[in-house]
């Protein structure tokens, strides 16, 4: 068995003690993580992602994804929100202009500013409607927008939301946009069947003029498949799944060892969940998917929706009615999971969902 914590006596220890304490409080809209991101500033996280020369730690994929996973078996809300910021900070630092850069990367690294991303619609939602969801038009100085941004992870919070928008021509353009620009309306957060302190919601924008200056990539056909992020079907949110997925495991080997009859249930959900860690670091460890099938994003992201979907569930189950009570960890981790049918799901992903439960096999 591998090692469950690489910070189990490090740094981050004491981090993952205060996340895991208090997930359970962040239930609701109104419970924002906000001690929690200070929490991760305290630690350094928040430099994960941020070149050194800007005030970050500047960590390898490899590394980011495995600190990833180990904070999603204490906190998905938090950890959640973490990759988001994140993709964020990716976009900013992929940029070429050097004084926005130097602007924003410091103040992100300190914790000092929130951002976030609205991409999704760049990528996979509403990808099917004629009219592009946001407009965007190049204007002198200024980019205006016109329309709505779906799926905003912390809207109410950020500072800055990287999105974007499609010119007339199709070519779309890659935003850091300032929140307290004119036109500029945040919607009240969705009530979701989890995550809800995550404050995800969606933005209208209505003739907002942004600034040229806040331009990160475009105007370019595909402007989200430039540059780093963790797009749809990505290791990122694999490793996550791998994350709730060991905290389910966990529980169940801790009841089976007063129940003889949890043993095989648990031995094998153990055994596909070190191979799946072994792949995610192998996958996040390498520039590209190489040969290796099995290692490809979406062969990792199938695998990792179906484990914790199967292992929350075994969770639930084993513990009966007493998980089936609200605020229990066991419901908890249940509604959690089946975020990931519905979080940047690309279509083989969420084809291969179906057609496992309704047991036709994967393809």
């Amino acid at each position: 068995m591998q090692a469950e914590n690489r910070y189990e006596a490090g740094p981050l220890a004491d981090l993952l003690e205060k996340l895991e304490h208090s997930a359970p409080e962040l239930r609701t809209v109104a419970d924002w993580p906000g001690e929690q991101f200070q929490w991760l500033a305290e630690a350094g996280v928040l430099g994960w992602v941020i070149p050194r020369e800007y005030g970050g730690e500047e960590l390898s994929q490899a590394e980011v994804i495995q600190g990833y996973l180990e904070l999603a078996t204490v906190c998905m809300t938090t950890t959640f929100v973490l990759t988001q910021r994140n993709g964020a900070c990716q976009r900013i630092a992929g940029s070429e202009d050097e004084q926005l850069k130097a602007e924003l990367l410091p103040q992100l690294a300190r914790g000092e500013i929130f951002a976030t991303v609205g991409i999704s619609h760049l990528t996979t939602s509403r990808q099917h409607l004629k009219r592009p969801v946001v407009e965007a038009e190049l204007r002198d100085d200024v980019i205006e927008l016109n329309g709505a941004v779906p799926w905003v992870t912390g809207a109410p919070a950020a500072d800055f939301v990287v999105t974007g928008g499609t010119t007339e021509d199709g070519r779309q353009v890659l935003i850091a946009l300032p929140m307290d620009l004119d036109g500029v309306q945040v919607k009240p957060p969705a009530e979701l069947m989890a995550l809800n302190a995550s404050q995800t919601a969606s933005i209208d924008l209505s003739g907002v003029r942004a600034p040229r200056r806040f331009l990160l990539a475009g105007p370019i056909e595909g402007v989200m498949q430039r540059g780093q992020g963790g797009g749809a079907g990505s290791v990122t949110t694999s490793s996550l799944a791998a994350g709730l997925s060991l905290r389910s495991i966990r529980s169940l080997e801790t009841e089976a060892r007063l129940r003889a009859d949890l043993e095989d249930v648990v031995r094998p959900l153990r055994q596909e969940l070190d191979e799946l860690r072994q792949d995610i670091a192998a996958a996040s460890a390498r520039d590209a998917d190489g040969d290796d099938p099995r290692l490809a994003a979406p062969a990792i992201r199938r695998r990792a929706n179906s484990l914790v979907l199967r292992a929350t569930q075994a969770h639930l189950a084993a513990t009966k009615g007493a998980g089936f009570v609200a605020g229990h960890p066991a419901e908890r981790a249940v509604r959690e999971a089946m975020f990931f049918l519905v979080w940047s799901c690309p279509q083989p992903v969420l084809q291969a969902a179906l057609r496992e439960f309704a047991c036709l096999g994967v393809e």
